[in-house]
């Protein structure tokens, strides 16, 4: 009887405290007193110092209306344990399952289940009406790739059947490059299992089929950084910023087994890169994708290029909506995501990972502006930028047809495609929602980078 008496004790002790915690998220009304932001110790600069650029007002407390969290912490406020409830004037910067997308294992099920969903469609209708047609797995955009320990014996056949084939192993929850190694010999599968011990077993990897013949240029290989911004996913809202950049290697690509174990040739990680001994530190290995997309036009031709563009584009907005069913569509929260895209000799684009964090430490003069300038942007797009915006905000969702805005330019609006909106835009404009649809349908969208863009410096 006592034991029970404690028991009720501490469920009415907990509820008392869920409720405390809710009571605490209630956010200042930002339509009368300045926004308010809230940020994590070790937070990159670029951000506070946008913030603050903006005349926004730090807070320790719980009445902040813009919080940029780290993914642990937004677990946290999502928790179903926490008591957390966010208010009507809240954003922050994550959703709160966007593992679904970042996590290398979990993404590559969701594209492969959305691939064979699409594909083993009736008439391929789902497919059509997003204006993106049909991806089967034998064409896709991901490499062939199994998760570690747990598909060894189905990867064991796989292996056998590709004989002289390259693989790279990755950690699932890898940041920066760290923990990366290629793979030609079982061998070297069974000495990497063999360090794990019953207390502590090796970590979750996943290995995937390497691209051996990457996109050169100057003779060494580079991969692609671009940010997109996903303010909705339910219907999907997609912005795409015109400052991505190529990323490349220190040292000239080999495929030659002497070379095999050197990250400065395969890994293009600025982490990893930037401790050669040749690394640049006045451009960082970086090109901008402007003038990637300048240099594939005059040696690979207009077209080519356009398609390439094209097809990243369409890359992106698939894997979005191969987790859109998955992902906890919230309307206080938004991400901008890190794409990391490798380019083959053919120019077919292929997708390495999602960054649910993308690196906000610049490593150049120009990048941090560039940065500064990001989350600009992202913030003149998630959030209401006067007091009357705030006093009437209810989240993206509630913002009608999507517009460009700065260097973001609209890559899917999904619900103009499906016909989602009215004749007339929110500004009154007739036809706005016409013009829209064509903006936001990839077939008609092209090449994401305005050709008007590609002069400006």
């Amino acid at each position: 009887q006592e034991m029970a008496l404690k028991a009720a004790a501490l469920k009415i002790q907990a509820a008392n405290a869920f409720r405390d915690v809710g009571d605490r998220y209630r956010p200042g009304d930002a339509s009368k007193t300045k926004v308010k932001f809230s940020t994590y110790e070790g937070c990159p600069k670029v951000v506070t110092n946008t913030f603050e650029r903006a005349g926004w007002v730090q807070t320790s407390g719980d009445d902040w209306n813009v919080g940029w969290f780290t993914v642990g912490e937004i677990r946290k406020i999502f928790s179903p344990d926490s008591g957390v409830r966010l208010g009507d004037q809240q954003m922050v910067n994550h959703f709160p399952n966007h593992l679904e997308l970042t996590h290398k294992a979990l993404m590559a099920k969701n594209i492969k289940r959305f691939m064979r969903d699409t594909q083993n469609s009736d008439s391929g209708a789902d497919a059509a009406a997003t204006g993106l047609g049909e991806y089967t797995y034998k064409d896709g955009y991901i490499p062939m790739t199994y998760n570690l320990p747990a598909d060894y014996n189905i990867f064991q056949e796989e292996f056998k059947r590709c004989p002289g084939a390259w693989w790279i192993m990755k950690p699932v929850n890898g940041l920066q490059g760290k923990g990366i190694f290629l793979v030609n010999k079982l061998s070297q599968l069974k000495k990497w299992a063999n360090k794990g011990t019953p207390q502590q077993p090796v970590p979750l990897y996943i290995i995937s089929r390497y691209i051996n013949n990457p996109l050169l240029i100057g003779g060494k290989k580079f991969d692609l950084r671009l940010y997109v911004l996903v303010t909705s996913y339910r219907p999907l809202r997609v912005y795409q910023y015109l400052h991505g950049f190529a990323r490349f290697c220190n040292v000239k690509y080999s495929a030659d087994m002497s070379d095999f174990d050197n990250p400065f040739i395969h890994l293009t990680n600025v982490a990893i890169q930037k401790h050669n001994e040749d690394y640049n530190t006045s451009h960082g290995g970086k090109w901008h994708i402007r003038d990637l997309r300048l240099f594939l036009e005059a040696t690979r031709g207009v077209d080519a290029t356009d398609a390439l563009f094209s097809e990243m584009n369409r890359l992106i907005v698939h894997s979005l909506l191969a987790c859109q069913d998955v992902i906890v569509n919230d309307r206080h929260c938004f991400e901008c995501y890190g794409y990391d895209l490798l380019l083959d000799h053919d120019l077919k684009p292929w997708l390495v990972e999602v960054n649910a964090s993308p690196s906000l430490s610049p490593s150049t003069h120009s990048d941090r502006i560039m940065k500064l300038n990001l989350i600009r942007d992202v913030y003149r797009i998630v959030v209401p930028q006067d007091s009357q915006g705030w006093a009437e905000w209810r989240g993206s969702v509630h913002s009608g047809p999507m517009r460009d805005s700065g260097d973001f330019v609209v890559l899917y609006d999904e619900a103009a495609v499906t016909g989602g909106y009215d004749e007339e835009s929110p500004d009154g404009e007739r036809g706005g929602a016409e013009k829209i649809k064509k903006r936001g349908n990839l077939e008609d969208l092209g090449s994401g980078i305005p050709r008007s863009f590609l002069g400006k410096k």
